[in-house]
């Protein structure tokens, strides 16, 4: 291992202390006859849970000499992962290449394009609808362009479930005695195979809820247009062969929106897309769900704040339109 790799795990490290650890909150919701809990990964280092495997991904391909100072950084990424890796890679100095498109966060772009030498942003929507695709594919041309190119592969890498199953897990496990349910959103479903496979173990009862949003093929749905990042996917990521689940919740992008205002309004809670999908499905889960003996303890996951989704989610005028667009759609299809 040479000097300039030794130092660059070094700086890593230095980094380590400020992801993991995130605070676990008590809401009040008496209209839900259960105890609910929100993970709070927006107080992560990059701002998000998507550190953790960021983090996790590039330490161990220094480690096992996949990175060294001479390479390059290529990911595709609506945000949060692309966030983590910007920042990690420009601390140890190499160069990082995101790979976007027009749906990430008009702050997110900027905020990449200050960090990063070059930002890659495809227009052609793929057949899906989306761009994922599209992404996808121009990662691997660049990859097959430049020699020394590493890709963290977040939908893929094992070492995203892992970082999951090792941490995070043992963070849940370590603030609960009884955990009866956690509410997963799932996108690149690192979080969900990892933290589903290890909950499982720790509280053998738990009930796994994965939320999708409608429109995402994850779990062999058709694919709509979607407006919300965060939430969802055009592929079915192979990790999500890993998860073990007992219900599966599609939720619609208005209920998504619905949900992150209630946050705020009832919680002072500011979270993005995924947060206000998991406590929209809760909400309406225990209300529709026969009394319990005793009150069942419940997590969901904030993976983000709602900065991204200022001009988004938080904006009234966008959320109209895709209320709009959420109607016609139904009335073409029934």
């Amino acid at each position: 291992m040479s000097l300039q790799t030794k130092e660059m795990l070094e700086k890593l490290r230095l980094i380590q202390p400020l992801i993991g650890n995130t605070p676990v909150i008590k809401l009040a919701v008496p209209q839900v006859n259960a105890d609910i809990f929100a993970k709070l990964e927006y107080v992560n280092f990059a701002g998000s849970i998507k550190s953790r495997p960021a983090f996790n991904i590039l330490y161990k391909a220094i480690g096992d000499g996949q990175i060294d100072e001479n390479s390059i950084v290529v990911e595709s990424s609506s945000g949060n992962f692309a966030i983590a890796l910007a920042m990690l890679c420009k601390l140890i100095g190499i160069r990082f290449i995101p790979v976007i498109d027009p749906n990430i966060n008009p702050g997110y772009e900027k905020l990449l394009r200050y960090l990063c030498a070059e930002v890659i942003k495809v227009t052609e929507i793929d057949e899906t609808g989306g761009y994922l695709l599209t992404r996808l594919a121009r990662v691997s041309e660049i990859r097959q362009s430049n020699e020394h190119t590493f890709w963290p592969n977040q939908y893929g890498n094992p070492v995203n479930a892992e970082t999951y199953y090792h941490y995070m897990a043992k963070e849940i496990a370590d603030s609960f005695v009884k955990l009866d349910y956690v509410f997963i959103g799932v996108s690149s479903c690192g979080t969900i195979a990892g933290l589903s496979k290890k909950l499982k173990i720790e509280f053998p009862d738990i009930k796994i809820i994965a939320i999708d949003v409608e429109g995402s093929v994850i779990f062999s749905h058709p694919p709509q247009k979607r407006f919300i990042s965060g939430i969802g996917s055009s592929i079915v990521p192979p990790l999500i062969n890993e998860a073990v689940i007992d219900e599966i919740i599609h939720i619609s992008q208005v209920d998504i929106i619905e949900g992150c205002h209630n946050l705020v309004d009832q919680h002072m809670l500011f979270c993005g897309a995924s947060s206000g999908a998991s406590y929209s499905c809760i909400k309406r889960y225990f209300q529709n769900h026969p009394a319990f003996d005793t009150k069942p303890q419940v997590l969901f996951i904030c993976p983000d704040s709602g900065d991204a989704y200022l001009d988004t989610i938080y904006d009234q005028q966008w959320g109209a339109k895709v209320a709009a667009a959420q109607y016609l759609d139904f009335t073409i299809n029934n």
